[in-house]
C-alpha cells in the first residue's frame, strides 16, 4: 500500500487512498542490509511489495538503541527478522524510500496480524466510510466511531492509561515546533510528576502513538492518516 502513495508534485503531501499522509508505520521482513557511513538502508517485505527504509546514523552518540527508542543506529537487526518502521514516505529522484524515526523488532507475531487488519481497516475506512448499523446510523462506541476518539485522521484512540491520555492530550493541544514537547515541560504543564510523565510516555510509544524527536525525552504525536 505504501508503494501506491500518491504525490500530486514533488513539494506535495503523499497520499495514500486519497487522504494526506505525514507519518506512517507498517511492519515488514527485512530482506536485505546496507550499512553507509551515515546510514543504515533497510530493504522491507510488508507483503504487497519492498520499499527502501534508511536510517540515519547519529555520529554524535556511540550507542545502539536495540529498542528502537530513537534515531540510532539499530545494528541488532537482521536479515528475514519482522520489525516495525515509524518515518515518513519521501522521494528522490524516480525513486521512494521511507525515512525512519524509529525501526524496532518485533517481538510478538500476532503484532504483524494486528498489523494486517488494522491497514485493511483504515483502507475500508478511507475509501467507504465509517460502518453504519441496521438503523442507518454511524456506529457510535465509547464516545467515537470503531471504538473510541480519533488519535488523527482515520486511527481511533487505544485503550489508554489516564496519565497516557492527559500526556497525549498535552502534546496533542500545546502549540510546540516539528522537535514537539520535552517530559519536563508536560510535566509542569500538567503537574504531573516526571516519573508519571515517563511512564505515560512509555505507554504511547508502546501504542505507536508519539515518536522521540532530539533526545529519548522529548516526544511528539506520531500523525497518520
Amino acid at each position: 500500500m505504501v508503494l501506491d502513495a500518491t504525490q500530486p508534485h514533488p513539494d506535495a503531501e503523499f497520499k495514500i487512498d486519497d487522504v494526506e499522509v505525514i507519518h506512517i508505520t507498517f511492519v515488514g521482513q527485512i530482506r536485505n542490509i546496507s550499512t553507509q557511513t551515515t546510514n543504515v538502508t533497510y530493504k522491507l517485505d510488508d507483503g504487497t511489495g519492498t520499499v527502501e527504509v534508511k536510517l540515519w546514523i547519529d555520529t554524535d552518540s556511540s550507542a545502539i538503541d536495540l529498542g528502537g527508542g530513537g534515531n540510532k543506529s539499530n545494528s541488532g537487526l537482521v536479515e528475514d527478522q519482522w520489525v516495525r518502521i515509524w518515518g515518513r514516505l519521501k522521494a528522490f529522484g524516480n525513486r521512494r524510500h521511507v525515512g525512519a524515526h524509529v525501526i524496532r523488532p518485533v517481538t510478538d507475531k500476532m503484532e504483524i496480524t494486528y498489523h494486517l487488519l488494522e491497514a485493511t481497516y483504515v483502507h475500508l475506512y478511507n475509501t467507504r466510510g465509517p460502518l453504519e448499523p441496521t438503523g442507518g446510523k454511524p456506529a457510535q462506541m465509547d464516545g467515537g466511531q470503531y471504538g473510541g476518539d480519533d488519535v488523527g485522521g482515520s486511527r481511533p484512540m487505544p485503550n489508554l492509561s489516564p496519565n497516557a491520555r492527559r500526556v497525549f492530550q498535552c502534546l496533542k493541544e500545546t502549540p510546540q515546533n516539528n522537535e514537539g514537547l520535552n517530559m519536563q515541560h508536560i510535566a509542569a504543564s500538567l503537574r504531573m510528576p516526571l516519573t508519571e510523565v515517563a511512564k505515560a510516555g512509555d505507554e504511547l510509544l508502546t501504542q505507536s502513538l508519539i515518536f522521540t524527536t532530539v533526545d529519548d525525552n522529548t516526544w511528539a504525536i506520531l500523525d497518520m492518516a
